[in-house]
């Protein structure tokens, strides 16, 4: 299918499971604030996912059956939609996420995550994309990618920890000057309050995550939800039982790699080389 064709798809399904979550509440005599208070959810998150602008995740469907007495209607179209319909076009239901998230959860062994990139850095990557991007739209992405960061730099930012594999801090992308310049940057974000950084050395002998990498998040419902990406597509997780493999995995990933004193201090060492 074609990647427009397939993104209008994906919004005619989350639009219609939206109608029948605002159908289902109306016929219940609940206002959207009174379905989030019961939901244990955000207002934004009933009003998103009525508007279509949002998935409905399975395990928020189900708690909606129950409070809806709906008979398991939302759990059955949500189980029964093409997984892609539950993944809108280029990571958009994930960078919705990120923006609620409170906890934040980022192994990388190949690219910086957007959080950290710097501006050359993102232009670097986009620049490297095969086919290529147009100018036009490297520039677009690159201010998409820099205007995430400003999470991190909120009155009270999420808690977020990255573990990044040593490949990523000593790859060259971009050229020299690139490097230096986001070894300084990482060196400044290892100081920002909330943020944990940590470096996995080439040097270890095992490793908990060689199927690649992963994000694991934490919204203000509380839900825990992981997000993956490959060549081509990315999935959101949502199944417990998944998502507790990840986190097991991220634990001791944490243990493996050298801890915040010792990244930093690897950092320094780098910038001293240059």
């Amino acid at each position: 299918m074609h990647p427009r064709n397939r993104q209008r798809r994906n919004a005619s399904a989350m639009k219609l499971v939206g109608k029948l979550v605002g159908l289902f509440r109306v016929a219940a005599g609940l206002t959207q604030a009174q379905l989030a208070d019961r939901a244990a959810v955000q207002l934004e998150t009933i009003a998103s996912i009525e508007q279509g602008r949002r998935a409905l995740l399975p395990d928020l469907a189900r708690r909606l059956d129950a409070l809806l007495d709906t008979k398991g209607a939302l759990e059955t179209a949500v189980d029964n939609m093409p997984e892609v319909d539950l993944i809108p076009a280029w990571a958009e239901q994930y960078m919705d996420l990120e923006r609620e998230a409170f906890v934040l959860s980022f192994f990388a062994n190949q690219v910086l995550p957007g959080l950290l990139q710097t501006e050359n850095y993102a232009r670097a990557v986009f620049t490297s994309r095969v086919p290529a991007f147009s100018e036009e739209e490297i520039s677009g992405l690159v201010a998409t990618r820099l205007q995430r960061q400003e999470l991190l730099h909120r009155k009270t930012p999420p808690t977020i920890s990255f573990v990044l594999s040593e490949a990523i801090v000593t790859a060259r992308l971009g050229g020299p000057e690139v490097h230096e310049e986001i070894l300084r940057h990482l060196r400044g974000c290892a100081e920002l309050p909330g943020v944990a950084l940590q470096v996995i050395p080439l040097s270890r002998q095992s490793h908990a995550a060689l199927d690649g990498p992963f994000i694991l998040l934490e919204t203000p419902d509380y839900q825990h939800l992981a997000y993956t990406e490959t060549q081509r597509g990315s999935q959101v997780i949502a199944d417990p039982d998944e998502v507790s493999i990840l986190s097991q995995r991220y634990a001791m990933l944490r243990t493996q790699a050298l801890d915040i004193e010792g990244t930093k201090g690897l950092l320094d060492q780098l910038l001293g080389e240059r």
